[in-house]
């Protein structure tokens, strides 16, 4: 077992030594300062499991070293000792958190005593304090093993991270099957230092699930670093379903990380991280099953009726605008009948391509069902859905669908369109106006209607 290290403060050399001398005899190692002053100094340097002080010297007194001492992390357990006795300054050193109080002169035997019980009491705080500390990170491990959704994940797991390191700053992302990387967690960086360190960091994250810790001078390429910059751990994560990411952790700004790094307690919790990433992606995976169209790849109906509530809700609440377009394909029912229904799945998945083409990447677009379609256009009003919409009928109308096989065709579609709140302030009554004008352009065929046109012509 490790020697348990005693510190002795007293000004005057004799009790020193001779605290020191009986103490060294009985197995304990030994560190004496001569002040109150270098007492405060040798215990925030941390290390020490009891301080036998004495009570009156020059200077920082006894008292005020104990006060000192207990506002450490982790204090040591403290023995004060004194010539000058009185029951309320006993009663006052263990008030401050003194363990025990010894009154000189005093025998021997007595010393021992009272060192070796706060020593047996130390080291079963010490045993409890590590248990607590074992059964903390088990939990927080479990918790990030269970997350399935990624920005709370990362979130949580950069936390849990710098918690260890006891400070530090750090970021993670997310890369999509599309390469578009997304910062998922930031902390006291901003988002063109994350970037810029993922730059640097890009050689590095060919090895999923290793934890590498990095000093600047091995990344010393990287053209803008954050202030104060010196080591870098980094986490790449990678899934069978096809994402990937990362958790990267640098050290303060004011400072490096605590020493020695708590690499086992990291590692633990950043594969807890990489299990609750691999689940997450599962989650995605099976979700995506379940609102994605398998013929077109566009999202379905289901998920339109999830995007309205969840949309309905953000713009009631910062006021903001959104349209809903319904798209029916004219006459598609003559190309099953005449080119088979391959041809007609075939066309089906160019329209969708069409589609994608024709709005942002921001907006989302479904299959309504059969040859009907539907596009959410994010924060458009009527006129942007008026020209989105429009930009679509072209698209159809000029493609020439099935190129390249015995029976290529040409197809055109009527699209209506509502917004919210303008023409509608409910999921039922957006859907019902969008589809009512599309019904209302299907007088005529290839036209574009809007909701509010409905009202127009009832009054002509």
């Amino acid at each position: 077992m490790k020697k348990s290290t005693v510190l002795v403060v007293d000004d005057e050399l004799f009790f020193r030594r001779l605290y020191a001398d009986l103490l060294i005899s009985n197995g304990y190692q030994v560190e004496t300062v001569a002040s109150g002053e270098d007492a405060v100094v040798r215990l925030r340097a941390g290390g020490i499991d009891l301080a036998v002080i004495d009570l009156v010297m020059p200077g920082i007194d006894g008292l005020e070293v104990l006060e000192q001492a207990r506002q450490l992390e982790n204090p040591p357990e403290v023995i004060l000792a004194t010539g000058h006795a009185t029951v309320e300054t006993a009663i006052t050193a263990l008030k401050k958190g003194a363990r025990d109080y010894l009154v000189k002169p005093f025998d021997p035997a007595e010393l021992l005593h009272v060192v070796r019980t706060c020593v047996e009491q130390r080291h079963l705080l010490d045993e409890n304090t590590h248990l607590k500390s074992q059964i903390r990170l088990y939990e927080k491990g479990q918790i990030l093993a269970s997350r399935l959704d990624f920005e709370q994940l990362f979130t949580e797991a950069l936390a849990a991270v710098l918690h260890e390191t006891q400070g530090g700053r750090g970021f993670a992302w997310l890369m999509p099957e599309n390469g578009e990387i997304e910062l998922a967690a930031l902390q006291d960086l901003r988002d063109e230092e994350a970037l810029t360190l993922l730059e640097g960091l890009a050689p590095y994250l060919e090895q999923p699930g290793k934890l590498q810790i990095l000093t600047t001078e091995r990344i010393s390429s990287l053209p803008l670093q954050p202030p104060g910059m010196q080591t870098i751990g980094l986490f790449p994560l990678s899934s069978s379903y096809g994402l990937c990411g990362a958790l990267a952790f640098c050290n303060p700004v004011e400072g490096e990380f605590r020493s020695p790094l708590p690499r086992e307690n990291l590692l633990f919790l950043l594969e807890q991280t990489a299990l609750g990433f691999e689940n997450a992606c599962r989650y995605k995976n099976a979700r995506d099953l379940i609102f994605i169209d398998d013929l077109t790849g566009l999202h379905n109906f289901r998920y339109l009726q999830v995007i309205l509530d969840q949309e309905i809700h953000r713009a009631e609440r910062y006021g903001l605008e959104f349209s809903l377009i319904f798209v029916d394909i004219d006459f598609f029912k003559q190309v099953n009948d005449t080119r088979g229904h391959l041809a007609g799945s075939q066309a089906l998945r160019e329209i969708a391509i069409l589609l994608q083409q024709s709005v942002r990447d921001s907006d989302l677009l479904f299959r309504y069902g059969g040859d009907e379609f539907t596009g959410f256009l994010v924060e458009t009003g009527a006129q942007g859905a008026a020209i989105v919409a429009e930009r679509i009928r072209a698209s159809i109308e000029k493609h020439e669908f099935l190129a390249g096989t015995e029976h290529p065709a040409r197809l055109t579609a009527t699209i209506g369109y509502a917004t919210f709140p303008g023409d509608a302030n409910s999921k039922q009554a957006i859907i019902h106006l969008a589809d009512l004008a599309m019904y209302e352009g299907k007088k005529n065929r290839n036209v574009v209607r809007g909701a509010w046109q409905l009202q127009a012509e009832k009054d002509h």
